[in-house]
Parts: C-alpha cells; structure tokens; sequence
C-alpha cells in the first residue's frame, strides 16, 4: 500500500488544502499519515479538525511515497523550520513525490527544491519563490518532475489527483 504524509500546522491550516486530496487518495488506497508539530487535534482556519500522529522529527522518508506540504496562514511555521526544509531536501533525493500547496510552496522553496525548476505559490509567497531561484508561472497547478505545486484552496482537488498520478507512476 502507497503511503503519503502531509505535513500540517497545528492550527489555522487551510481545511479545503487538507482534507479534500487526503479523501482523494484515500479514496484511492492510499494512506494518509498526517504528521505536525505535535500529536493530537489539529484545527483549520474554518474549524475543520484533523488528528496529527506524527511527529515531525520521526518521519522516515523510506516509509513513505510522498510528502505533502499543507498551506494555510499557519504553514509559516515550517518556513525555517529545519526539520521540514531537511524532510523535503530528503524526499526529493530519494526520487520521491515533494508537493505543496498556497503559501506552504515557501517551505520548497527554502529547502532549495525548486531552483531551476518551474513552480507556483499563493501570491504571497511569489518574491520568495523568485529570490530562491525558482521559475514562478502563477498557474494554478504546476507539476514540474515529481515536484507538484498549487496555488490555493480552488485547486486542492487537482493537486490532490497529481499527487495520486505521480505515486501510481
């Protein structure tokens, strides 16, 4: 069974970017583990809730197909998070979907993940894709390799179905 991890704020992550490609692939017999900075309820923006398991520290990219960066105002937290910078640097290594959605492709881009490559963000996060290097197209879904990056809530479910595409393959 493919397994994918989603690495989600404690609070005031964006519910819609969480919980819809995570039914999507379960859906599709894919397990989800969600992993954050703590074990136990996480909250989204709108109240939606999800339950961490793991930790971020002891995520094992050998356990796993993909990792899934959740957007939202709380993903910031990540952005110079070494632990999240060192797990997508990992996972793009080892040949492994890397994939991130809104404001949370700040965190790809400061693991260094996206130089040269062609990426999108929530708008907010454009200068700093630019300033790391990356090739900004402001579309709403890019998928560049197996390095899959969305915009925004609107296209969670998209990004959902490149994630699945990407491990089937």
């Amino acid at each position: 069974m493919k397994k994918v991890v989603f690495i989600t704020a404690p609070d005031t992550f964006r519910d819609e970017e969480y919980y819809k490609p995570k039914q999507l692939l379960e859906n599709a017999n894919i397990e989800v583990v969600t992993a954050s900075t703590k074990i136990g309820e996480l909250i989204g923006k709108f109240g939606f809730k999800a339950n961490s398991s793991l930790l971020l520290e002891d995520i094992n990219p050998n356990n796993f197909d993909a990792i899934v960066y959740i957007g939202g105002a709380g993903s910031s937290i990540f952005f110079d998070n070494e632990k999240a910078l060192n797990l997508a640097r990992e996972f793009f290594k080892l040949n492994k979907t890397v994939a991130s959605i809104c404001i949370a492709g700040v965190i790809l881009a400061n693991s260094g993940v996206l130089k040269d490559k062609k990426a999108t963000v929530f708008v907010d996060g454009k200068d700093t894709l630019i300033e790391k290097g990356a090739i900004y197209t402001a579309t709403p879904l890019e998928i560049y390799g197996k390095i899959i990056t969305a915009n925004g809530p609107d296209i969670a479910k998209d990004f959902g179905e490149a994630i699945l595409k990407s491990i089937k393959h």
